[in-house]
């Protein structure tokens, strides 16, 4: 069953599920809820613990900026008591676990990361982004809300006839945040921060579609390359 964390002055939604002969921790991406993970996890013997991140999911999502700093207090406090463990992050969980690795080697045994985001710059964040369809409302912050909060209030419940490519549970969940916790992430945890500089400190796992165009595959190969392997 689902387990809620103490961190700090909030919980953190949490599901563990048993198992024997090690922990893994997953983090899911921007918009995402632990529940991206579960399909491929069925019939898994190690015991694996699915995070909700601070603003999305059933964690809260408190009225505040949700920074990088923000982020690891709340993992950091909520996944203490499952230390030492294998961290695998998707996407924004794939900086977020790069960079709680870093602060807290101690807690992490190994860790994998499945398309990192690294842009290096906000600016040449922008550059990649306004590549993709759509991507000029996701360099613009104000258009970024707006377009969170129309899709939470009015396509929320149409997404999983929307999106037929996607598991319907994922679907589902892509309005389970607020527009701070969304956009704030956004800025803060994928264009603003470099987490090239992390990973030079730390032996790294990366996987990476060659199709990947959220993610620039050149960046993530570099990044793997100057980690310490």
């Amino acid at each position: 069953m689902p387990q809620p964390v103490m961190t700090g002055r909030s919980r953190l939604h949490v599901v563990t599920t048993p198992g024997v002969g090690g922990t893994v921790v997953f983090l899911h991406g921007l918009g995402g809820t632990h529940r991206y993970w579960q399909a491929g996890l069925e019939g898994t013997t190690v015991r694996c613990v699915l995070v909700d991140l601070l603003g999305f999911g059933e964690s809260p999502r408190p009225w505040r900026r949700y920074s990088l700093a923000a982020h690891l207090d709340a993992l950091e406090n909520a996944l203490l008591a499952h230390a030492p463990f294998v961290l695998i992050g998707h996407s924004m969980g794939a900086v977020l676990a790069l960079a709680l690795a870093a602060r807290r080697p101690d807690l992490v045994r190994r860790l994998g990361l499945l398309s990192l985001p690294c842009y290096h710059s906000e600016v040449a964040a922008y550059d990649w982004v306004r590549r993709l369809p759509g991507g000029w409302m996701y360099t613009n912050i104000f258009a970024a809300a707006l377009a969170c909060m129309i899709t939470r209030r009015v396509a929320g419940r149409l997404l999983p006839y929307l999106l037929r490519g996607y598991p319907r549970v994922v679907a589902e969940d892509l309005v389970k945040h607020n527009f701070l916790s969304f956009t704030t992430s956004l800025w803060d945890v994928l264009y603003r921060h470099d987490p090239a500089a992390d990973a030079a400190r730390l032996p790294v796992v990366c996987i990476h579609g060659d199709a990947d165009r959220s993610a620039p595959i050149a960046n993530a190969r570099r990044l793997a390359a100057r980690s310490r392997n």
